[in-house]
C-alpha cells in the first residue's frame, strides 16, 4: 500500500508547466564541483536502527530510499543504483534532476524496483560503498541484511517512515559525502525560494489545506509527511482531524462518511482519476471545497511532472513544485468557481 500511496503524488514542473526545465543553477549545479572534506571523516550518522560510521566519502552509492537520489545528484554524486516506485523515468531520475545528473560522470543508475521488496542479490552485485534509505520504510531485518553488504544508513527514528523532512535528508546526504556546508547552502537556497513564494502569495497565509487521494475511501497525508510540510511552509494549516487520521504514520484513511474533514480552504487531490465513482463520495460532492472549485487536481503520471514533484519534495524538485503548484493553490483558494485552476 505504501508504494501506491507514495506514488500517487509525484511530478515536477517549471513555471511554464512543461516539465522539461532544468533545476535552477543554485540547486542543480552549485555543489557538483565541490570535493569532499577529508576532515569530515570519520562520521557517525544516527538513524532508526542505531548508527553507521563512514571512514571516507563513498564513490559507489546505492539508493534504496524512494527520493534520496535527488540530494546525491544535487551534491555532485550520481548513484550507481536508484529505487523506482513509479513514473518509469530513465534511471529513476525525474526531469527536475536530469540536467544536474547528466553533468556528472558515471553511467545512468541501475534501477531497482521496490515492488517485491529490496533486491539484495542485485545490490550485492553492484559492490556499493554505502547503501542509503532515508525516505524509506526499511525494516530492521532489511537493515541487517543490507549492513552485511555495505555500511547502511536507514531512515531517522524520530519521524514516521517516509516522513524525513527534505532539509534533514539533504543534510544527511551532505554528511555521507563530506559536503555538509554545501548541503546546508542548498537547503538555504530552496528555503529562500519558498519564503519568496510565501511573501508573494499572502492570500495563502493561515488558510486550511490538505492533500488527499481516492484510495480505500479517502487517503489523507498527515503533518509528518513532506507533502503537508510543503503546505505549512507556505503559511497554510493542516486541520487537526486530518493529522489525526494519519496517526503516527505519514498518512491514513478517512471513510467517505467523514468527508466533511476535507472542507478546507484548498484541497490538492493526487490522482483523482483513480476514484471509483464520484471523487470523494456523495457527501464530498456537496461540500463548498468542491462546489466553489477550491480543488487542485494532479496526475502522478502526467508528462508535466507536477504530480511527481508534489510527492518527491526534495532539494531538486521543490523549485519545480513552488513554481508549478503555488499559482494553482492561489487560483483555487479564492473560492470563486469562475476562477479556472491551471491544468484542469
Amino acid at each position: 500500500m505504501a508504494a501506491l500511496l507514495l506514488a500517487s503524488g509525484l511530478a515536477a514542473c517549471g513555471s511554464d508547466g512543461s516539465g522539461s526545465d532544468a533545476a535552477p543553477a543554485t540547486t542543480a549545479g552549485r555543489s557538483s564541483e565541490a570535493t569532499a572534506d577529508a576532515k569530515a571523516f570519520p562520521v557517525t550518522i544516527e538513524h532508526k536502527y542505531g548508527s553507521t560510521e563512514l571512514t571516507e566519502a563513498p564513490k559507489r552509492v546505492v539508493v534504496v530510499g524512494l527520493t534520496d537520489q535527488d540530494a546525491f545528484i544535487a551534491l555532485g554524486t550520481k548513484p550507481v543504483a536508484t529505487t523506482e516506485w513509479f513514473g518509469e523515468e530513465d534511471g529513476a531520475i525525474w526531469p527536475w534532476a536530469t540536467e544536474a545528473a547528466d553533468a556528472l560522470p558515471g553511467d545512468e543508475p541501475e534501477v531497482l524496483e521496490d515492488v517485491d521488496g529490496i533486491n539484495f542479490e542485485k545490490i550485492a552485485s553492484l559492490r556499493p560503498d554505502v547503501i542509503v534509505g532515508l525516505y524509506s520504510g526499511m525494516t530492521e531485518e532489511d537493515y541487517g541484511k543490507l549492513s552485511d553488504l555495505a555500511p547502511t544508513v536507514a531512515q531517522p527514528g524520530d519521524h514516521a517512515d517516509f516522513g524525513i523532512p527534505w532539509q534533514e535528508s539533504t543534510h544527511t546526504v551532505g554528511q555521507i559525502l563530506g559536503k555538509v556546508d554545501e548541503a546546508d547552502a542548498l537547503v538555504a537556497d530552496v528555503e529562500a525560494h519558498i519564503a519568496e513564494a510565501r511573501k508573494d502569495h499572502p492570500e495563502l497565509e493561515g488558510k486550511s489545506a490538505a492533500m488527499a487521494m481516492p484510495y480505500e475511501g479517502i487517503y489523507v497525508y498527515g503533518d509528518d509527511d513532506p507533502r503537508s510540510r510543503f503546505l505549512t511552509a507556505l503559511g497554510m494549516e493542516v486541520p487537526r482531524e486530518i493529522a489525526a487520521a494519519a496517526g503516527k504514520d505519514f498518512g491514513g484513511n478517512l471513510s467517505l462518511e467523514k468527508a466533511t474533514a476535507l472542507d478546507v480552504d484548498v484541497l490538492v487531490w493526487i490522482d483523482p482519476q483513480i476514484a471509483e465513482g464520484a471523487l470523494g463520495g456523495p457527501l464530498y460532492s456537496k461540500l463548498a471545497v468542491h462546489t466553489e472549485g477550491r480543488e487542485v487536481l494532479l496526475d502522478s503520471e502526467a508528462k508535466d511532472s507536477l504530480g511527481g514533484a508534489t510527492s518527491f519534495v526534495t532539494v531538486l524538485s521543490l523549485p519545480f513544485l513552488v513554481d508549478g503548484l503555488v499559482p494553482r493553490l492561489a487560483q483555487a483558494v479564492d473560492g470563486d468557481p469562475a476562477t479556472k485552476v491551471a491544468g484542469q
